[in-house]
């Protein structure tokens, strides 16, 4: 080989993984995930959750998470703070949180977390991740599209959960209440490392809403998967120049599928 062309396969691959590296450093995901979506008597009353910042479908490390600056549940239009159960744990050396809730009455239950804002020097903007996720009671199947009333929030369209693999997940984005024309919808399948991906195209989906704001998408896998409706809206001080830089707001909402056997 050419000194002319090791130096090119080493920039190209340098190139390649910059590129790699700029792609995945899109992909930041709030993980909120319970241990079930669907309480009953066999599962019994008890949720545990798992709150880590994390790359989701490229089984990433986890990244820094302060404690939220909101962690609590809505029942019948009612929001009860839950910050108090949270536990500190540690995931890559990074910090995160567990949580355990119970669930002692039939109805639909939003829990939701709202993070400190994360700023992200390679993309040079804050990242604020409003994150939500629907459990039913009892077989209630009530309240399964309520809103919490974040800034950037998806109105769930499709019931979200008892959902099939390959079944389709419509929802609206809206911002400040409002629908989102077009809004861009960033998809992503919580990877326990199993799932080999052909290319780093595959790791996040990316989808459009229409002129109404709605976005549909058919889930191939069981398991739980995540819509991340994001929106630049309004400005923060840096912390490293303190120079004002763009707000990354994003509607945030898990979804757990089933495999029909």
């Amino acid at each position: 080989m050419s000194l002319a062309s090791g130096l090119f396969s080493k920039l190209s691959l340098s190139l390649i993984i910059a590129a790699t590296s700029t792609s995945m450093s899109h992909a930041h995901f709030q993980k909120m995930i319970p241990s079930t979506n669907v309480v009953d008597q066999e599962t019994g009353r008890t949720v545990t959750f798992d709150l880590t910042f994390t790359h989701p479908m490229t089984n990433g490390l986890a990244m820094e998470m302060e404690k939220p600056l909101q962690f609590g549940m809505q029942f019948n239009g009612t929001k009860t703070d839950l910050l108090d159960r949270l536990t500190a744990k540690e995931v890559d050396g990074m910090s995160a949180f567990d949580a355990e809730v119970q669930l002692k009455a039939p109805g639909g239950y939003a829990f939701f977390v709202e993070p400190v804002p994360y700023y992200e020097p390679a993309e040079g903007k804050f990242i604020i991740q409003y994150t939500k996720t629907i459990i039913d009671a009892y077989d209630a199947g009530e309240d399964w599209d309520q809103m919490v009333g974040f800034p950037v929030e998806i109105e769930p369209l499709t019931r979200p959960y008892g959902i099939w693999a390959g079944n389709v997940f419509s929802g609206m984005v809206r911002h400040n209440g409002e629908p989102v024309p077009f809004a861009e919808v960033e998809v992503e399948y919580a990877n326990d490392g199993s799932i080999e991906l052909p290319n780093a195209t595959f790791a996040t989906q990316v989808i459009k809403a229409d002129a109404n704001g709605i976005f549909h998408y058919a889930m191939p896998k069981d398991g739980w998967w995540v819509f991340a409706a994001l929106i630049e809206d309004g400005t923060m001080a840096a912390p490293d120049t303190n120079n004002q830089v763009p707000v990354e707001r994003g509607g945030v909402l898990w979804v757990k599928t089933d495999l029909m056997d």
